[in-house]
């Protein structure tokens, strides 16, 4: 009988290999035998599927990522999020951690093999952004407050090298002032006034996809706190995503470009990069909704996102 190997069964599967271990461990995959050390698995075999839901499938994408991180699933929709979202949003700001060390940090709590020059802050932020990610998923329904913003940044920053230095506020706004991309960000000074102004208005404004890019866009051109604030900025969206029942997305690598240069074009008016962008970042979580089981909820993103482009085109926000 012809076989193939873990690393083989999580390509043509579209899984981590780390998911096809635990279902080879739990007796998913028929046929599979170990040999050694290594898992052994029929070439034929067919992708395992989770365990059917006793009610169906959940309403919305927030309920399957508290449903699959309170019942521990691995390789589901969760996970990916966890995995994909944290990779991305770190790498953009500079993380040199791959997105299979990545991965292996989440999954077995452990560093792994890491170069010896790897900056500590890398693992350490990425073990942290995990903890914000089941934060927002915990929390999504809150009202979006400073307090609420200043303890996703004490999350995120704590036990860095950061927050060793007396100038560093770990969870407060930023004490000197700082630029982004060559250009001036709020002073100091200004921050709390400016961010209570943001969500206050955010918080009274119609929650469209274009009105959630623009929050992000303001968020970032405040940039409230010394460092951090991509991700928290993104963070941020993901939560609003999920309270408001518009599809989140991942901003990947092949998209970063484009989506600093929709941020500096919005500030000129000009709204199209930045919307395409994040209309791509859509497509890439609905495929992860497909290959994790929730075709309805796919559906129903597809739907929201027709939805919102046709406002859109009538000159809606």
């Amino acid at each position: 009988m012809k076989t193939m190997s873990v690393a083989d069964a999580a390509a043509k599967w579209g899984l981590t290999q780390r998911s096809v271990q635990l279902h080879c461990e739990k007796g998913n995959i028929p046929g599979t035998t170990i040999v050694g050390k290594s898992w052994r698995i029929p070439a034929d075999a067919e992708r395992p599927m989770r365990k059917p839901r006793a009610h169906g499938q959940p309403s919305s994408i927030r309920a399957a990522l508290v449903s699959e991180k309170r019942g521990r699933v691995a390789g589901g929709l969760y996970h990916r999020l966890q995995i994909d979202f944290t990779y991305s949003s770190n790498h953009i700001e500079g993380s040199r951690l791959t997105h299979e060390q990545t991965r292996w940090i989440f999954e077995t709590k452990t560093i792994g093999d890491l170069p010896s020059d790897l900056p500590v802050d890398n693992v350490v932020e990425t073990a942290n952004h995990f903890r914000c990610v089941d934060i927002v998923l915990e929390t999504a329904g809150a009202a979006l407050t400073e307090r609420y913003v200043k303890n996703l940044h004490r999350q995120l920053k704590s036990g860095t090298t950061d927050s060793r230095q007396e100038w560093f506020a770990v969870g407060d706004y930023k004490r000197l002032d700082n630029v982004v991309g060559g250009m001036e960000t709020c002073p100091a000074k200004d921050v709390q006034r400016e961010m209570a102004k943001l969500l206050s208005w955010w918080n009274s404004a119609e929650k469209s996809f274009v009105n959630l890019l623009d929050l992000h866009v303001k968020f970032e051109g405040i940039h409230p706190f010394q460092d951090g604030n991509g991700r928290i900025g993104r963070l941020i969206l993901l939560k609003e995503c999920l309270k408001h029942g518009i599809t989140p997305f991942i901003i990947t690598d092949g998209m970063r470009r484009f989506y600093y240069l929709g941020l500096q074009e919005w500030r000129k008016e000009s709204r199209l990069r930045l919307v395409e962008t994040c209309r791509t970042g859509q497509e890439v979580f609905i495929d992860a909704l497909r290959k994790t089981g929730y075709a309805k909820l796919a559906e129903k993103a597809l739907a929201e996102q027709a939805k919102s482009e046709g406002k859109m085109q009538e000159g809606q926000p």
